[in-house]
């Protein structure tokens, strides 16, 4: 007597939900391993159902889940008797065994720490406005906002975090941790992670957290997303990353589904600074490393900083930036430039293509290669105003833009707009400003 044949399961094809695809950037597209899906020039799906094999990786990846299983009516009628036979419990319980693993890995995660970066114990100001963000992301997500201090003689930095959010510091004070090396300090912070299960960890972009941050998710095997602009939280306790992409012709946001921590590093001055509370408190948890000097290959026989330099300027602490672009025509004309950041107390910066024509030194170009800035006023000569620069000045406080063409995008950014000449124009507002300078220096005659 033959066997009952035994009936297939349907798998159903994947199908668009209308008015629901965010255009995230061809998630979808790049995840169907049989070519199925291309995307209009609305950045939307188009799935071709002979190819699609309803293999519902497209769905899982979808941040809007604006994709869907789409089954005939005849399957739906099989699909409901295997569920009849086999229980709709055991069914689902099959369906889902991936994902309540996924979902058991990620649980074991909570709490968001941002490390406090320092040298000789002066810390970065970047950190405590990392801790602004980090006290957001955490109300988002309900878990404590974290310091995490490595360094010697450092424990007074903790109470420092604790006056700007934090409330827990995770501190390892250790000798071998005075001066920055890769190794102790990837040992130590890694051992703090393996052991407590962040959730989220933000650090600097600074060239020392830059090369802490790599090496970290590198030893966690997580996921790093670098210089981000903008930082959030959906409804899947998801870090969403916003960062400029393409040579910074677009914003991206980036997810980290299914690793842990979630890590991200953000530049000085892009998130505002925190106000201070005095005589907040905390709780310290102090921790021990386990590397040795002698386990350590690299020594460091002299820290030469910046300030050791005569001419060396910091334009991202700057409170007044008068900044050139291509449109300067020649270095020799950034000296109308200084002669108005000399009046206003402030410094001179540039756009890449002026470093690019060997205009200015690269230490004083603003913008997605170069530094972010938040200064009080920041001038724009002859900047056109691509996106690159905008990422790294558009957060200042008042911006001016003087710009022959009408059309730039500096404009769109800018609090004031002047189109002219900016070789006249900006001799102008100097000599303006001398003026007014002379002018409330002098006593008033009765």
């Amino acid at each position: 007597m033959d066997k009952p044949k035994k009936v297939k399961k349907p798998r159903g094809r994947a199908s668009l939900i209308p008015n629901k695809c965010i255009a995230c950037g061809a998630r979808c597209q790049s995840s169907c391993p049989v070519e199925a899906i291309e995307m209009n020039e609305k950045g939307e799906p188009i799935i071709d159902q002979a190819k699609c094999i309803g293999c519902q990786k497209c769905i899982k990846v979808c941040p809007a889940q604006a994709l869907e299983m789409y089954f005939t009516p005849e399957e739906l009628e099989i699909l409901k008797q295997l569920a009849a036979e086999k229980g709709a419990a055991g069914a689902e319980e099959e369906e889902d065994s991936e994902e309540a693993k996924l979902r058991k890995y990620l649980d074991q995660y909570r709490g968001v720490w941002v490390f406090v970066e320092q040298t000789d114990c002066i810390p970065a100001k970047v950190s405590w406005e990392l801790l602004g963000v980090g006290a957001q992301l955490a109300s988002a997500l309900q878990v404590e906002l974290c310091a995490v201090v490595l360094g010697h003689n450092v424990e007074k930095l903790c109470h420092e975090a604790f006056a700007y959010g934090a409330t827990k510091a995770y501190l390892i004070d250790d000798p071998i941790l005075h001066h920055y090396r890769t190794a102790p300090y990837v040992e130590g912070f890694c051992s703090l992670v393996e052991k407590y299960k962040p959730e989220v960890v933000l650090m600097g972009a600074t060239g020392l957290g830059r090369d802490l941050a790599g090496a970290v998710a590198t030893r966690l095997q997580t996921g790093l997303t670098a210089d981000c602009t903008g930082l959030g939280i959906d409804e899947k306790r998801q870090l969403l990353q916003t960062r400029p992409a393409f040579g910074g012709n677009i914003m991206a946001t980036i997810f980290c589904e299914q690793r842990r921590p979630q890590m991200a590093s953000v530049r000085p001055h892009v998130m505002p600074m925190p106000a201070r509370k005095e005589g907040a408190e905390g709780t310290i948890v102090r921790e021990t490393i386990s590397m040795k000097e002698e386990d350590i290959l690299t020594k460091v026989l002299e820290v030469i900083t910046d300030a050791s330099h005569k001419d060396s300027i910091d334009i991202s602490g700057a409170e007044f930036i008068v900044s050139g672009g291509r449109g300067m025509m020649a270095k020799e004309n950034f000296r109308i430039l200084q002669e108005l950041a000399d009046e206003l107390g402030g410094v001179v910066a540039c756009s890449r293509s002026a470093v690019d024509a060997g205009w200015m030194p690269v230490e004083r170009q603003v913008g997605q290669t170069g530094k972010t800035v938040r200064p009080k006023i920041y001038i724009a000569c002859g900047i056109s105003g691509a996106i690159q620069h905008l990422v790294g000045m558009q957060d200042s406080d008042l911006i001016i833009a003087i710009n022959r063409d009408k059309e730039a995008p500096i404009f769109e950014v800018a609090t004031y707009g002047i189109v002219g000449d900016l070789f006249q124009v900006v001799p102008a507002i100097t000599e303006y400003i001398r003026k007014a300078k002379a002018t409330r220096g002098t006593p008033k005659v009765c």
